[in-house]
């Protein structure tokens, strides 16, 4: 795939070189994966395990060339082909009543602060969540069921998620189903995703007015938005924490307007599933990156990390989505993210299956690691990732999740001297 994507993008190495093409390719995903190290920590993790073959030794200045003379087009050509809701059979935890669940969502990246980023990355008016730095929008369109990119764009805060919206349109299909937060409900916006045969059920503002065209038994009425003829559903939705019990009024919009086949009750629950993109968000943003401001110092190469940050995402989904269908009645998202990921550190870390000629499989150590230790019960109610307490981050450090990582989080940021320093070695 690597070599395809490099001959697609014309970014083979035109001579021989002690970091080819290929090499450098690997060299950035498995950053991804290490985020807590620099490109040389990276590569000493990628070759350490290569006893006895002759390996290069590149500086940092060197691996950063190489990262240059490569680019972003290769990363992007690489999503472009394993981007999809996972090739797994569809159970009920994916499919509604036939329909395929999807859900668009946007979120923002932190970046360095430097001059070469900020021609084209702003800083956000405000202060979000006590960051100074730079952000990229980021807007994907994830499958629910398997929490696999089934496409996404970037660019920067100063256009909306609206606008950039459109740009995700061509990946809807007939037998889709988009659910969409209130920020999505624009008459020309939603006029568009109905154009693609996709339904769509989004949430609309409460003091919206809507006029009432019909009556159903069910509770909801037929309405339109624009040229559109929607079915509303008022209803009252209430969410369990560990802080008590909140109840909020939403007011949902469906192209669905069989009330018969696609009962106002089953809509109202199947909102929820709206979640799971924000999900995928904090695995990508607290699990892979560690609430850290990512590597790149440049445009070119921002692209370039976000776009391997999202190969490496989709391939750990498809391994999990792969090792969960081998187990009847569990759902890909019920497996660990955290889990898999740790699997796929151990792998690079240990060269598993790099030579050539060995059987490449991605499921790996995921497959027997993953369905036998799955998360909470299903039954445990969850906290929705916005409800979530909240952290300040301190530039440059990663924050402390839990209270038992506070003093580990000490040690990081203040460093003793180890023992066999300070000891004389014995005679």
């Amino acid at each position: 795939m690597v070599d395809e994507a490099l001959r697609a993008a014309r970014a083979v190495q035109s001579r021989l070189r002690d970091l080819p093409s290929r090499v450098v390719i690997y060299l950035i995903l498995a950053a991804c994966l290490f985020p807590e190290v620099g490109y040389p920590g990276v590569w000493r993790k990628l070759t350490g395990a290569l006893a006895g073959l002759p390996v290069a030794a590149p500086t940092a200045s060197a691996l950063a060339q190489a990262r240059r003379r490569v680019g972003s087009k290769p990363l992007r050509w690489l999503f472009d082909l394993l981007r999809g809701p996972a090739a797994t059979p569809y159970g009920p935890a994916v499919r509604w009543r036939g329909l395929l669940v999807v859900a668009l969502d946007g979120t923002t990246l932190t970046v360095p602060d430097s001059p070469a980023v900020l021609t084209r990355f702003t800083k956000q008016a405000g202060n979000h969540g006590g960051t100074g730095y730079p952000q990229v929008r980021l807007l994907a369109l994830v499958a629910c069921g398997t929490r696999t990119l089934i496409d996404a764009v970037l660019g920067p805060t100063t256009t909306g998620e609206t606008t950039y919206a459109p740009r995700l349109l061509p990946s809807l299909r007939p037998g889709m189903i988009l659910l969409a937060d209130r920020n999505f409900a624009a008459q020309g916006l939603l006029s568009d995703i109905t154009a693609t045969g996709s339904e769509v059920l989004v949430r609309l503002k409460n003091g919206r007015r809507m006029p009432v065209l019909a009556r159903y038994p069910d509770g909801s009425y037929l309405s339109t938005l624009g040229p559109v003829t929607v079915r509303v559903i008022d209803c009252e939705i209430t969410i369990t924490t560990t802080a008590g019990k909140h109840t909020g009024l939403y007011r949902l919009a469906t192209t669905l307007l069989d009330h018969h086949r696609y009962p106002a009750g089953e809509l109202a629950t199947l909102y929820h599933q709206r979640w799971e993109v924000e999900t995928a968000y904090l695995e990508l943003k607290s699990i892979i990156l560690g609430s850290r401001v990512l590597r790149a110092r440049t445009p070119e190469g921002i692209t370039q990390e976000i776009y391997a940050l999202l190969v490496v995402y989709q391939l750990l989904r498809t391994a999990m989505a792969d090792a969960t269908s081998t187990r009847p009645g569990t759902g890909p998202d019920r497996a660990g993210f955290s889990i898999a990921w740790q699997a796929a550190r151990d792998q690079v870390i240990l060269a598993a299956g790099v030579i050539c000629g060995t059987v490449i499989d991605l499921v790996g150590t995921i497959g027997p690691t993953r369905p036998g230790q799955p998360p909470a019960p299903a039954s445990v109610t969850r906290q929705p990732p916005d409800r979530q307490t909240r952290h300040v981050q301190v530039p440059g450090t990663r924050p402390p999740h839990r209270p038992d990582q506070l003093q580990s989080h000490r040690q990081h940021r203040h460093p003793r001297a180890p023992s066999s320093l300070t000891t004389p070695p014995e005679p």
